[in-house]
Order: C-alpha cells, then structure tokens, then sequence
C-alpha cells in the first residue's frame, strides 16, 4: 500500500539559483510564504523550524538532504497537535532546468504513517506558496498575500 502523498509539478521561467533561493532565503520566504521563515544552517542532518512572524513554530524536523540549486529533502512534523499525531514526513524539492531560462519545480510530500489531514493540510498550502515563488519571480508580484494563522 502506498503512503498518503502530495505531489506538485509547476514549471518557472527563471534559473534554479533564483527558484531555490525564492524557496530557502529569508527575503523570499517572508513574502511567498505568507510571513513565515525557516530557521536553518542548510547543511545536511541539520534541524530544521518553519517559523510564523509571532514567533510560534508551524513545523520542525531535519535536513536529510541538500544538493543547491538542485535537491532538498526535509524531514517533517507539523506542529499542530491534530496533524503532528499523524506523524513524520518527508517533503522532496527538485528544481531541473528545462531550458535557458526555465526550470521544472516538483515538491513532493510524502507521509511516512497513515492519515489525510497533514496531506489535505499541504495540498493547500503548496500550490499558494508554489505560485507565489511563480509569480514573484516571473513578474516581481506576488498573487496570494493572506497572512497565515
């Protein structure tokens, strides 16, 4: 039997620096992820804490793997007591150039237990961060800009 999983393929007219910087670096983030930040060194076996501007953590875990521009495997727990009683996951980016001036940007979300609030959870979280890294770097606004609560 499978693992409930989450997958998202979008395609970006920009370079795979710029996509995975959009992803990881502090400037980015605070505006494509609706104000939060990642608390990170970036280096593999690192722990890793997605942020709210508040200061509470939204989620925690571990880098697994790290290959800039083109690789990021994290290892994740949601926070919220009815998601993290579901379990770890594990969160795949890959950023493959397609062309001079585009790249292929596939997330995928995989939980390692049984359930479906953490992946009905982050099937409505990735498409709205994931167009709004699209948008920002394609035209330099973003689409979504709600706050997260």
């Amino acid at each position: 039997m499978s693992k409930p999983s989450f997958v998202y393929v979008t395609y970006i007219r920009s370079s795979a620096d710029k996509v995975w910087s959009a992803l990881t670096s502090p400037e980015y983030t605070a505006k494509t992820w609706f104000g939060t930040h990642h608390e990170t060194d970036w280096q593999a076996g690192s722990p890793w804490r997605l942020v709210f501007p508040d200061g509470r953590v939204a989620d925690s875990g571990e880098i697994v793997e790290i290959d800039r521009p083109r690789r990021l495997v994290l290892k994740w727990l949601n926070e919220k007591p009815e998601l993290k009683a579901e379990g770890w996951s594990r969160c795949t980016i890959e950023i493959e150039p397609v062309a001079d001036d585009a790249v292929k940007l596939t997330v995928t979300h995989q939980l390692d237990g049984e359930g479906t609030k953490f992946i009905a959870a982050v099937s409505g979280g990735w498409p709205r961060i994931l167009s709004n890294v699209k948008s920002l770097l394609e035209t330099g606004e973003l689409v979504l800009k709600e706050k997260v609560s």
